[in-house]
């Protein structure tokens, strides 16, 4: 089983109501909880540690993951309140102002976590849960307790508005990279890692000296690329979609991405150091028709397989 480490969140969407003026409809979504659900209608095991609300939006959520066979087992439940992200459209692209305060998700404590995390072979983590404290934290005191027996795939996902105190989350990602086996990164996520004039190639390097197998960038519509154990790198072209928006589009390429990987058999620490290029283009590709269905229509909604 795939276990999806982090956020859980209601994003309030604008649309126009019967009067006219603009509204906001809440939806589901969170970096983390987008991934899970996509990779549950992928048909993958796959299941969410995350801090829930017993609230009327964690109702939600709840009945949202059970809906798209995502194992919530390991779901912390509490009576704080529930994440709200507000999310600004311009030209199809999202934009977001957080309520996060005292939250479920961000008060989760080490002491909470599950010991026996049964057949979990894989455990992906980031988004804005590696950002805010105290919950940050506890995220990774548990990828430090498992990453022995466990394929770790982190998204650092860098939000520097969320940054309170960047020497510490950069000690932080920097603890998260030496423990991850695969690592997806932004162009934006690069250079704010790696903050000098090298060239592209030598950045990447650089991050997997830190400890990654894998890199995997993603660049929007100029698709994505990938570099392998043995620092050869191979490239795939995103699909052509009408973009309807891209909210959770990156969300859904990992999914896609960790589908194909886990239905090869890769998701295993020692077959990810000799992956072949044609394995590793395959699951990236896989990836990239995973989001382009996403972007095709409204907000989070990750295909379910038939779809492909």
């Amino acid at each position: 089983m795939i276990l999806c480490c982090g956020e859980a969140l209601i994003d309030m969407i604008p649309e126009p109501t019967l009067s006219g003026t603009e509204g906001y409809v809440p939806r589901t979504g969170g970096a983390i909880f987008n991934t899970a659900i996509g990779l549950g209608r992928l048909g993958c095991r796959t299941g969410l540690l995350s801090g829930i609300s017993t609230d009327m939006f964690g109702h939600q959520l709840m009945a949202d993951l059970r809906a798209s066979n995502v194992d919530t087992t390991n779901v912390i439940r509490s009576n704080r309140p529930t994440t709200l992200a507000f999310v600004k459209l311009s030209d199809g692209h999202a934009s977001y102002s957080f309520f996060d305060e005292n939250s479920a998700g961000r008060m989760i404590a080490p002491s909470e976590l599950p010991t026996d995390i049964g057949e979990t072979t894989a455990l992906y983590f980031g988004g804005i849960s590696l950002a805010c404290e105290p919950g940050a934290e506890t995220y990774r005191q548990f990828a430090e307790a498992h990453a022995r027996d466990c394929v770790v795939v982190l998204d650092p996902n860098i939000r520097p508005s969320f940054i309170e105190d960047e020497v510490r989350f950069r000690d932080s990602m920097q603890r998260m990279l030496s423990l991850a086996d695969i690592v997806k990164v932004s162009d934006e996520d690069l250079n704010w890692i790696i903050q000098t004039a090298d060239s592209l190639e030598e950045k990447v390097a650089h991050l997997q000296r830190l400890g990654p197998s894998i890199v995997i960038l993603t660049r929007g519509s100029a698709g994505a690329r990938a570099w392998l154990p043995s620092g050869q790198s191979v490239s795939v072209a995103s699909q052509k979609v009408d973009v309807v928006d891209t909210v959770a589009a990156g969300d859904t390429f990992n999914a896609g991405v960790l589908a194909g990987l886990s239905e090869a058999g890769l998701l295993n620490k020692a077959v990810l150091s000799s992956v072949s290029e044609d394995a590793l283009t395959k699951a990236i590709g896989f990836g990239t028709r995973v989001a382009a269905i996403n972007v095709s229509r409204a907000g989070a909604n990750p295909p379910w397989r038939d779809e492909l």
